[in-house]
């Protein structure tokens, strides 16, 4: 029988706990309670005066018609990344779950673009798709297709989606294809026995049993393109043209450093990440209900 660790005291336990409670207090709740506190105040661009302004950061925010924008950007290119990489890590892994030859080269080149950073996954789609240099923008242009990020609202969009997509592409695949390996063999062969095609084995038994990994990855996903994605929006089109790129999180990167508006940016990060927050809690409250562990 496997004996379970006691402890007498809470000495011990707590200085096991101590390292991960600093890190978390030093590089979450600190600079979390900093901005709420900054969101706040009110300082000319010099940082020379500061004022007590209550809520006034977040009167103007809302009265802002650029963070509308920003907000409907925000929605539109999260749904995109969400749905196409966790769409198309599923069907790779999916593909290199079979019994293929060469399956470990497959699987090893769909894990590398998880090793590159953001700003790098930028520059190099901006190689691909520059209308200027770009090899696939010249092939666009020869097929008829106008294709011009640097000007196109919708181009520009399209083009961090594609990036971010892709970036995030390696890591869904990494859990979906541990969740497939997870499944037992057995219950698929019962399937096939019981005459059962592959598409509905896929839909009623693989998918079903997946969903742990599917609930977990969503979740991971929603942060990421509320966070993560900065570097790439911020190299590909910096948040261009006209704001077309703009996210929330570009947002307060740009109104604190570009604008100045320091109270005004820590205001939009509290609003940022209360809605992560609140996205989080109301995925586990009703969608973690149909999860079958």
């Amino acid at each position: 029988m496997q004996k379970n660790a006691s402890f007498r005291g809470m000495t011990i336990p707590f200085l096991l706990l101590a390292p991960q409670l600093v890190i978390t207090v030093l590089f979450f709740y600190w600079p979390a309670s900093q901005a709420v506190w900054q969101s706040f105040l009110l300082q000319d661009a010099f940082g020379t005066s500061t004022e007590f302004v209550w809520f006034e950061n977040y009167a103007a925010l809302f009265a802002d018609p650029g963070y509308y924008k920003a907000l409907v950007n925000t929605a539109i290119f999260s749904t995109f990344v969400c749905v196409l990489s966790l769409s198309i890590a599923l069907l790779f892994a999916v593909m290199a779950d079979r019994q293929l030859r060469g399956a470990e080269i497959y699987k090893t080149l769909l894990i590398w673009p998880y090793a590159v950073a953001p700003a790098v996954a930028g520059v190099l789609w901006i190689f691909m798709f520059d209308p200027s240099l770009g090899m696939l923008a010249r092939g666009l242009d020869r097929l008829g297709i106008a294709w011009n990020p640097r000007l196109n609202g919708n181009d520009a969009m399209t083009l961090v989606i594609l990036a971010a997509t892709w970036k995030q592409i390696s890591y869904n695949f990494l859990f979906f294809l541990a969740g497939l390996q997870s499944i037992p063999k057995s219950v698929i062969e019962a399937a096939v026995i019981d005459g059962a095609k592959p598409m509905r084995r896929f839909w009623t038994i693989v998918f079903p049993l997946l969903s742990p990994t599917t609930f977990f990855l969503l979740v991971v996903n929603i942060v990421y393109v509320f966070f993560d994605t900065f570097g790439i929006i911020d190299t590909v089109t910096g948040g261009g043209p006209s704001g077309a790129t703009e996210t929330l999180v570009y947002k307060v990167f740009s109104d604190g450093k570009g604008g100045s508006n320091l109270g005004g940016s820590a205001a939009q990060s509290v609003i940022l990440l209360i809605m992560v927050i609140g996205m989080t809690a109301i995925q586990f409250r009703f969608i973690e209900r149909k999860v079958s562990y």
